[in-house]
């Protein structure tokens, strides 16, 4: 008994892992960070430094304009936003951008 519980265990922590688990995201920004910055947005912590912003272990919930806007309130204008199976399309950017730190996103649209 003790090896199935044991085993159900370990099966649904693997799904679990895959089903939550987006992995590495990215986002890059339109300007440089001035110092090396965490940000937690959309359940995952970024690391910021220079113009880019990592999450090496992102929850799926983190590849949304949602988490791209709370990441572009800290830490200002996205320029591109992305994970390894995903990325967020131009709509997704102008809305991601709306509240971005320093700026807003109709002042430098092209």
């Amino acid at each position: 008994m003790k090896l199935r519980t044991l085993a159900a265990a370990a099966a649904f922590t693997m799904l679990a892992t895959s089903a939550f688990a987006d992995g590495r995201i990215a986002a890059a920004l339109d300007a440089p960070v001035a110092a090396k910055t965490k940000v937690v947005a959309g359940g995952a912590v970024f690391v910021c430094e220079g113009a880019e912003c990592v999450s090496a272990q992102a929850p799926s919930r983190a590849l949304t304009a949602v988490a791209c806007k709370a990441l572009a309130k800290e830490v200002g204008r996205v320029a591109a936003f992305g994970g390894e199976t995903k990325s967020l399309d131009a709509d997704d950017l102008t809305r991601c951008n709306a509240s971005a730190k320093g700026g807003s996103a109709l002042a430098s649209a092209k």
